[in-house]
């Protein structure tokens, strides 16, 4: 593993040019980016407040002007709706959610283009366009229903995370205390029909255990669309090994995120005591509002936050190459979901200096071109082709909690 003393790559600009290079012809796919839920907070899905085909420097993360800077060919928009939102809201702020990626695309015809298969993102890249695919970050916007599982997937919604920060009634949350110890029966079958939809497992959020009952449940490959390694930065949010090295036999990719307080060990603390502070000024932590931006702004000043960097993502992409192989990871920055960010990618522009700093540790472009385009492509078609099969052997499950896992407590 590389240590943070290589950070000077991203700034030699041969190898700045090169990475650029690569990033032409091989984009990055991207597995998770918040900018749904950042327009619904910030505007109230008010897109001309918001016009993204200008430089929103300042206000977000992501617009598309720095999505072509970054070399972004495919993003994964994340459909997130907060676990505040229970039962049928939980589903109708999904509904929002997709809606408003819908309404981004036929506002940027030119820049974005819907995707809901590999061959649809490969032709976008052929088109010069963005593929745009969505994923449903936690199970609660499925209320418990298989029916609104297919409902979300015929919408258009490729991944889902099985939990987000709090446990559902059927999986546990990484971030939550332990419930059903992983997964429950009726977990289980929400994998089973999501491998025979064809929409992908993701499996970051959840518990270790929760990890490894989908891996031994699912016959598709999984993702972690914005996860990194728990062996680099010890917080429950990350990837131990064991299930790293679970993913060659799954086929599945495992995509390093960028938020410091999951990759930076000494973030962990501060992030701790900037979380509270929020919430003593009445404000969720995970508010990334200009006013709620302001806040975090006062409090990084009177208590300097310790900075990840370029290298940090680095030393985790390191050390999943390792222990899964190189077929098996990718990128997922969780831009517009995070108020923090490393030094040199602090929006979605940023890109090529991960990949310079990955060039001038010996990385090929060969493997470069894995991490940063075909694992992701191969992920979601190799879904596809055991989407096919499962249809051809069963139809739809219309099995309940209750019957799984039998009547609430």
């Amino acid at each position: 593993m590389q240590n943070a003393g290589n950070a000077g790559n991203a700034g030699n600009t041969g190898i700045l040019a090169h990475a650029r290079r690569l990033l032409a012809a091989h984009p990055v796919v991207d597995g998770h980016n918040d900018l749904p839920w950042a327009l619904r907070e910030q505007t109230g899905y008010d897109l001309g407040a918001r016009d993204i085909s200008a430089d929103q420097t300042g206000v977000l993360h992501t617009d598309i002007p720095r999505l072509r800077a970054g070399g972004v060919g495919a993003q994964f928009w994340s459909v997130y709706v907060s676990t505040e939102l229970t039962g049928d809201d939980a589903v109708s702020a999904t509904l929002e959610q997709i809606d408003v990626v819908a309404e981004l695309l036929a506002r940027y015809p030119a820049d974005l283009a819907r995707a809901l298969t590999a061959d649809d993102m490969e032709k976008a890249r052929a088109e010069g366009r963005i593929a745009s695919l969505m994923g449903a970050e936690g199970g609660h916007s499925i209320n418990n229903s298989l029916g609104t599982l297919r409902a979300l997937h015929t919408l258009g919604v490729r991944y889902m995370t099985l939990t987000h920060n709090d446990n559902t009634d059927w999986a546990d949350s990484a971030t939550d205390s332990p419930a059903v110890g992983g997964l429950s029966e009726f977990g289980r079958e929400v994998v089973r029909e999501m491998n025979r939809v064809g929409m992908l497992v993701d499996l970051s959020h959840v518990a270790a255990t929760t990890m490894r009952d989908a891996l031994a449940t699912s016959v598709a490959p999984v993702v972690f669309s914005h996860s990194s390694a728990r062996s680099v930065c010890d917080h429950p949010r990350n990837i131990p090994d064991d299930v790293l090295r679970m993913l060659a036999g799954n086929g599945g990719v495992a995509m390093a995120t960028f938020v410091p307080k999951f990759v930076l060990p000494a973030a962990v603390e501060w992030t701790l005591a900037a979380d509270r502070n929020m919430r003593e000024h009445g404000l969720h932590h995970l508010d990334t509002t200009p006013a709620a931006m302001r806040i975090h702004a006062d409090f990084e000043a009177a208590h300097p936050r310790p900075l990840a960097t370029v290298a940090t993502i680095a030393d985790h992409l390191d050390h999943m190459r390792e222990v899964a192989g190189i077929d098996h990871i990718g990128i997922g920055g969780d831009y517009d979901g995070t108020a923090f960010l490393p030094t040199g990618l602090e929006d979605v522009s940023g890109y090529p200096n991960l990949v310079a700093e990955l060039l001038g540790r010996g990385w090929s472009d060969a493997d470069l071109a894995k991490l940063t385009w075909r694992n992701a492509v191969r992920v979601l078609r190799d879904a596809e082709a055991v989407s096919r099969e499962l249809s051809a052997l069963r139809g739809p499950s219309h099995a309940t909690i209750e019957e799984l896992d039998g009547p609430a407590a």
